[in-house]
């Protein structure tokens, strides 16, 4: 028990480092360059310089919400592949993020948008929600929920989703189409303080909520009969931990749009470096989910600066590219 402890405490710790690092890199990194040195300073100034709100204004509430959303994604893919035994499984794959991608299209089709920037992530995550209760009656039957079925109606929904958004781009007009395919693509550009914090706050507690499942998940990966001679609660687990995934991920899309990959990828690298026990494994994979989508949306500032690309467009060609390699590497084995 100690050397696993003392196993987990040096794996967060790492990555509490990392994350730090990857803070500080992209507070300092930007069309705006400014020294470390620098950065450290404006930490004991008051307002009124041009760098104190380019650091505090502009690139502070993008790092906290990178964490938030990044590590939301990555912990969703964890808590969906674990359930399903299935490592192809992603927090888009439900069909959470198509309802929310729906309901900020018709946000932006008929401009609620205009009358509170809150409305847009609302649409987003009721659109989500909506999802997730078709989903939960779709696929309860007599107090159980079938897996496989919950994961084919989960595509099916997705792709009646993906049709829908289409046919209002291809009615909307020129600038909601432009707004619409933006939003779809992601992005960290996010002002208001209220919703970062909901989001910050939120993912932390889902996090919570997810580790109180760390063993039932360990459990699953040997099968769901085999959890249930171990006397773990099955029913009760997948529930939860479906909720769990499917608030995460609703969550996340509807604050920062469709970012790919990370749900799929990170959880996958985090289980090559640490193994496969869920209690190493579901933090682990929150740090690291924060750490890729930080340090992705540094580079969607910087590579073609002082335009900005939309982080999702970074994270599909690096995650990508990750994924393959990992195929790769592991057939070489």
């Amino acid at each position: 028990m100690d050397r696993k402890i003392n196993r987990l405490v040096l794996v967060l710790s790492v990555l509490a480092a990392m994350l730090f690092c990857a803070a500080v890199f992209s507070l300092c990194v930007g069309s705006a360059g400014i020294p470390l040195k620098r950065v450290f300073q404006l930490f004991f100034e008051g307002r009124g310089s041009t760098e104190y709100n380019i650091v505090f204004d502009i690139r502070f509430p993008r790092i906290l919400l990178g964490f938030a959303v990044g590590g939301a994604l990555a912990l969703a893919g964890v808590i969906l592949q674990g359930v399903f035994r299935n490592p192809l499984v992603e927090p888009y794959t439900l069909g959470v993020s198509g309802g929310a991608a729906l309901g900020a299209s018709l946000n932006i089709v008929f401009k609620l948008y205009r009358s509170s920037v809150l409305t847009l992530p609302l649409f987003g995550f009721i659109g989500a929600f909506f999802i997730i209760i078709v989903l939960y009656l779709l696929n309860m039957r007599k107090g159980t929920i079938k897996l496989q079925w919950l994961l084919l109606n989960g595509v099916m929904i997705s792709f009646i989703s993906s049709s829908l958004i289409m046919l209002i781009m291809s009615l909307s007009r020129a600038e909601d189409m432009h707004g619409i395919i933006f939003w779809i693509m992601g992005s960290l550009d996010e002002p208001n303080w209220f919703i970062i914090k909901v989001t910050v706050v939120m993912s932390i507690a889902l996090l919570a909520v997810s580790y109180l499942f760390c063993l039932d998940l360990n459990a699953f990966s040997l099968g769901e009969e085999e959890a249930m001679h171990l006397g773990v609660r099955t029913e009760k687990s997948k529930r939860m931990l479906f909720i769990a995934a499917s608030l995460l991920t609703g969550l996340s899309v509807a604050v920062a749009g469709m970012i790919g990959f990370v749900g799929l990828v990170v959880p996958h690298f985090v289980k090559m470096l640490t193994g496969g026990d869920h209690r190493v494994l579901i933090p682990a994979s929150f740090l690291s989910g924060g750490i890729f989508l930080i340090f992705c949306d540094t580079l969607a500032r910087v590579v073609i600066a002082p335009m900005e690309l939309p982080v999702g467009v970074i994270t599909g060609i690096l995650g990508g590219s990750f994924f393959v390699y990992a195929l790769a590497k592991r057939r070489s084995v």
